[in-house]
């Protein structure tokens, strides 16, 4: 093997490496992201929930009639 052949070989392999360490750091900070989302989601179910809940005793602001009729 040539040594023009093997530097070549070696800088390919620490392109790659590089890369995959950038690909790394993209996939863990998508699924912190992911994780904050789904959490966003679980709270959001849970307020919609409770309007619900509340919505049932009949006592909900959108079962009053507007003040002008």
């Amino acid at each position: 093997m040539n040594e023009e052949r093997l530097v070549n070989i070696e800088s390919k392999i620490s392109f790659q490496e590089d890369q995959i360490d950038e690909l790394n750091k993209t996939v863990y900070q998508q699924q912190l992201k992911l994780e904050h989302l789904e959490e966003v989601c679980r709270a959001l179910a849970r307020q919609v929930q409770g309007l619900a809940e509340a919505g049932n005793d009949g006592k909900s602001a959108a079962n009053e009639r507007p003040p002008h009729y």
